[in-house]
C-alpha cells in the first residue's frame, strides 16, 4: 500500500505542491538535500521531484534515460514494494514494424484483447482496450459499420470480425496535432507516446481516424498480482490519469525480437506482425501474395496496418 507521501501525482499536481516548497530555496540549498531528500522531506518525494523535471525522452542524454529508469523503479519500489524491469531498447537498423490482419479467419474470440490487456498495464477498473473487434455484415468494409459491442456466441452466421488498433501510420495526424511534442514516430515504424510530457489536450484523440487514441479519465488500477513487471518507457509502464495512451505493437515485445501478445494470443491465426524490410518475413510474404488493403488510403496516412483475405 503506498504512503500519502509515494502516491503517484501528475506533473501539475507536483509542481502546484512543490511550488511553495522550493520557491523560497535557493538551488544550492536544494542540491544539498540529495542525501536526505528534498527539504528534509521522504525518500519517494526527492524521487519525484528530479522526475518531474527531467528532460523530455527524445532529448535525455543516455545516462540521463538511465537515472530516470532507476527513479521510476525505486519509486515503484516504495510506492508498491513490487521490482520492475524498465526497458530503453531502441530502434534497431533495418527494422520496420507491419501487421496484416486476416478477415477470413478472425472469428471474434477476442483472446486478442484479454491478451493486449495483460501484457500492456491497461485499467481494469474502466476496462481500456487498445483493440477494438467488430462484427461485420458482409458486404460492408468499414468497422464504423458494424458492432463493436457484440455479447453473444461466436462466430455468429452471416458476418466477419474486423480488429482495429494503433495502425503506426508512416504519416500519423495525431503527431501533427500534439502541441507538446509528446508523441513522435520512430524510425522503426512505432508511434510512441512521452506520456510524462502529455498534458491531455486529446487532441491526437481527435486527430486520429482510426480509434487508436485511450484516454486515462481516473488513475490506472491494475492488481498487484496481474502488473507485468518487465516494461518499456515507452510503452507498457504504468500510466498516470489525465494522459493518453495506444498500442505501440508491444514494444517492449518487438524490440526484443518476439511477436505483439495479440498475434501470439490469437487461436485462429489471423494475425501477422514482423519486419517489412524483411524479404524472408511472414508480413511480406502476406503483402506479396494475399489480396490486401488498408482503411482510409485517401487520407495519406500511409498505415502499417492491412487487411487480407485468404
Amino acid at each position: 500500500m503506498a504512503t500519502d507521501d509515494s502516491k503517484k501525482m501528475t506533473r501539475r499536481t507536483f509542481l502546484k505542491t512543490a511550488a511553495a516548497t522550493t520557491a523560497a530555496a535557493s538551488p544550492m540549498a536544494l542540491a544539498g538535500c540529495k542525501g536526505k531528500g528534498l527539504l528534509g522531506s521522504t525518500e519517494a518525494f526527492a524521487l519525484e521531484f528530479q522526475e518531474y523535471f527531467k528532460s523530455h525522452y527524445r532529448l535525455m542524454t543516455e545516462k540521463e534515460r538511465k537515472k530516470t529508469v532507476e527513479r521510476l523503479e525505486r519509486l515503484t519500489k516504495i510506492s508498491q514494494d513490487l521490482d520492475i524491469d524498465i526497458d530503453t531498447t531502441g530502434p534497431q537498423e533495418n527494422v520496420l514494424y507491419g501487421y496484416a490482419f486476416n478477415v477470413t479467419r478472425c472469428e471474434g474470440y477476442m483472446e486478442c484483447v484479454k491478451a493486449c490487456v495483460k501484457e500492456n498495464n491497461l485499467d481494469r477498473k474502466s476496462n481500456t482496450q487498445y483493440i477494438r473487434i467488430f462484427e461485420m455484415e458482409h458486404g460492408r468494409m468499414s468497422p464504423d459499420q458494424g458492432d463493436g459491442k457484440y455479447f453473444h456466441e461466436v462466430p455468429k452466421e452471416g458476418h466477419f470480425y474486423m480488429g482495429v488498433q494503433c495502425f503506426q501510420c508512416d504519416n500519423p495526424p495525431c503527431v501533427k496535432a500534439c502541441p507538446t511534442k509528446a508523441t513522435w514516430r520512430e524510425p522503426d515504424g512505432l508511434v510512441v507516446v512521452d506520456y510524462d510530457w502529455c498534458i491531455g489536450c486529446r487532441y491526437c484523440m481527435a486527430a486520429c481516424p482510426y480509434w487508436g487514441r485511450r484516454f486515462n479519465w481516473n488513475t490506472p488500477e491494475v492488481p498487484k498480482k496481474e502488473i507485468n513487471t518487465r516494461q518499456h518507457y515507452l510503452g507498457n509502464r504504468m500510466r498516470g490519469r489525465g494522459m493518453m495512451e495506444k498500442c505501440t505493437f508491444c514494444i517492449q515485445r518487438s524490440r526484443k525480437g518476439k511477436v505483439t501478445a495479440c498475434v501470439e494470443a490469437c487461436p485462429t491465426g489471423a494475425r501477422v506482425f514482423g519486419n517489412l524490410l524483411d524479404p524472408d518475413s511472414e508480413i511480406r510474404f502476406v503483402l506479396e501474395n494475399k489480396k490486401v488493403y488498408r482503411l482510409k488510403e485517401d487520407l495519406g496516412t500511409d498505415p502499417k496496418f492491412w487487411y487480407f483475405i485468404d
